[in-house]
């Protein structure tokens, strides 16, 4: 599996326990959840998502960041059913 690289494309889906990474080029979307449990898995999930939080912090510090991102365009689609 190649390495997670935050912001660098559109199709990246890390999992960590029960939690999904998904990477964007704009942005990074945690959703789900992960149990740090205080046995072996509960360490490896704990450095997978450290290691994952530290490259996050590191790209995002490397570049001139907007107070803000702007709202993503709407776009509107015909509804294939009707």
């Amino acid at each position: 599996m190649s390495k997670f690289v935050p912001y660098a494309n559109e199709s990246d889906v890390l999992n960590i326990g029960q939690l999904s990474v998904e990477n964007r080029l704009d942005r990074i979307t945690l959703s789900g959840d992960v149990d740090l449990t205080a046995d072996q898995a509960g360490l490896a999930d704990a450095r997978a998502l450290h290691a994952l939080l530290g490259d996050v912090v590191a790209r995002l510090e490397a570049q001139k960041l907007p107070a803000k991102l702007p709202p993503a365009p709407r776009v509107t689609v015909p509804n294939p059913f009707d």
